[in-house]
């Protein structure tokens, strides 16, 4: 393969299998994100939304399947190399050892720097960069453990940012945020020129946001494709056990979905 034909594919997994604890958590998934997109990531708790983002980020191993980089795998490339291209975020970040918000940010340079080295001027333009993209400019040196938890996620985004990375994985990045600063967060995301794929739980905030969406039941993908392609009245039945209303509005005719009240009838088997 050429250089540049791998350098195309970006992060892909192929028929990604994992077990834990004797149990299947993912069964032969593939995930293809287009380079620039933004993906969502949506599907049930315990679907193996956030087992699949930690495999493609080379922190858990494949049962089975591989995941690559520009066409080699996660072990050929180098922890350096994929810590330098691909950044995460995860649900829940914590540390005991007392760090400004500053601290956390410049975190993200770790990937780019010499051990031992000092911060060079772009690791401080990056991470400069970064805080006034996530509003946090005027908290640099504020404590992390006086902030809130959507402050802490803010700070989490902007350590990303800083690390300046090509595929960005976030796992429910919107957890504790209010409703603006979740609509804020994501929009900076879509924007930014690097390929997202984001695990969310809001439906609707998927179909204003992702370009595609891939939808994970039991350990497997059921559906992908675009917003309207994936968001049908069908599937929210089949996945999420619940009834809703799906209609096309917003620009591109991206669709919008309401939840109805009750449980989803279940459809008897075919046959």
């Amino acid at each position: 393969m050429t250089g540049t034909a791998g350098a195309a594919e970006g992060l892909r997994a192929t028929r990604v299998s994992r077990e834990a604890g004797g149990r299947i958590v993912l069964d032969g998934v593939s995930l293809a994100p287009p380079p620039g997109a933004t993906v969502g990531l949506l599907g049930p708790n315990g679907s193996g939304k956030s087992t699949l983002l930690r495999v493609m980020a080379g922190v858990l191993t494949p049962g089975t399947g591989v995941v690559t980089l520009d066409g080699r795998s996660l072990a050929d490339t180098g922890r350096r190399t994929v810590a330098r291209r691909v950044a995460v975020v995860d649900q829940h970040a914590v540390t005991q050892v007392e760090l400004s918000v500053l601290d956390v940010v410049r975190l993200g340079r770790i990937p780019h720097r010499r051990a031992w080295s000092a911060p060079g001027r772009e690791d401080e333009e990056a991470v400069r960069d970064a805080l006034a993209r996530t509003g946090l400019a005027d908290r640099a040196g504020q404590s992390w453990h006086t902030l809130s938890g959507g402050e802490r996620q803010r700070v989490q985004i902007a350590r990303a940012l800083a690390q300046q990375p090509r595929e960005l994985l976030l796992d429910e990045p919107t957890n504790h945020l209010d409703i603006q600063h979740q609509l804020e967060l994501l929009a900076l995301v879509a924007a930014l020129p690097v390929t997202a794929v984001i695990a969310l739980h809001d439906l609707n905030l998927a179909a204003m946001f992702c370009d595609r969406i891939s939808v994970l039941a039991g350990g497997r993908v059921v559906a992908a494709g675009t917003p309207s392609e994936v968001l049908t009245e069908e599937l929210i039945r089949e996945v999420y056990r619940v009834r809703a209303v799906v209609t096309p509005e917003g620009p591109g005719g991206r669709p919008s979905v309401r939840f109805l009240p009750g449980p989803a009838a279940r459809v008897p088997p075919q046959g």
